[in-house]
């Protein structure tokens, strides 16, 4: 079924607030415009620092983080995400299946490699914020 012509039966987990961090402006922009097209509300980081940030000023119901990025990478910034609110729902976005091996990626709730199919993220950012608010 394409993300666009899901039904009704996601609109509470779509009106979330999803925190999208990337270092590339095209893919935040990209991304962005895909979530809040099916109904998210997106805030954008750019990088781990940014993203540590907006999640001390306003919790959102998931983030989606990328790992590669210059300076902090995504995963020192997940263990700070933890550190302040263990309870956030993660999902790592990343073009490298290796971190996927990496013990400090376990700790998020879905490992997502990018794609150009949005429908594998869309679900896992509905099924974080489902056991989220379970």
């Amino acid at each position: 079924m394409a993300t666009e012509d899901r039904t009704s039966a996601g609109d509470e987990q779509r009106r979330a607030r999803v925190l999208f961090v990337d270092d590339d402006a095209h893919q935040r922009e990209m991304y962005q415009r895909r979530l809040e097209r099916i109904g998210y509300q997106v805030d954008l980081a750019d990088s781990a620092d940014t993203a540590v940030q907006r999640l001390r000023e306003q919790r959102p119901d998931c983030v989606v983080l990328d790992i590669a990025m210059p300076g902090r990478d995504g995963l020192s910034a997940l263990q700070e995400f933890l550190d302040i609110d263990p309870s956030v729902p993660v999902i790592i976005n990343t073009a490298y299946p290796a971190y996927a091996e990496n013990f400090l990626s376990w700790a998020a709730d879905a490992y997502i490699e990018k794609s150009s199919d949005l429908e594998p993220l869309v679900e896992a950012i509905e099924a974080a914020i489902v056991r989220a608010t379970d």
